[in-house]
């Protein structure tokens, strides 16, 4: 019976772990491909310290680049996953406006909370990282088992 279900979802299966190693993949090479003067300021004891001098128009475009890609692989897991274009679409309008919320609460602390830095890395940890696929995917789960009852 697994051997069915594995043969039934290899593509889906092959998708989902592609997906994965893309993630890692921008993780292992977040210093190289992105500019982000924070990666350094928080691996420190960041805690006392003032936010680091930056460059605001590279900063912007680094996180605005590894938050598209990483929205691009997320939505790529969700069609994969329940090849439905109406979660993709209410997917997408969610990584669009946590985009535009998550942006100006981080370009916002910066200039005018310099001692909210605990607040600034929770901030940027929902951009750098594809956390919200860990929540999309159980949600629209729980929603598909709902609806079949």
């Amino acid at each position: 019976m697994p051997d069915n279900i594995i043969k039934k979802h290899k593509l889906k299966i092959l998708v989902s772990i592609l997906v994965v190693f893309c993630f890692g993949l921008i993780r292992a090479f977040e210093d190289q491909l992105f500019y982000d003067p924070f990666l350094a300021y928080f691996k420190g004891n960041f805690q006392n310290l003032p936010f680091p001098e930056i460059d605001y128009f590279k900063l912007f475009l680094g996180l605005f680049l590894r938050y598209i890609l990483n929205t691009v692989l997320s939505l790529l897991l969700i069609y994969t996953l329940f090849q439905d274009i109406e979660i993709l679409k209410f997917s997408t309008f969610m990584y669009g406006f946590f985009l535009v919320l998550l942006f100006v609460m981080f370009f916002v602390i910066i200039e005018y909370f310099p001692d909210a830095n605990w607040l600034l890395f929770y901030i940027r940890r929902f951009i750098i990282q594809p956390i919200f696929i860990l929540l999309f995917i159980p949600a629209f789960y729980y929603q598909k088992l709902n609806l079949k009852k």
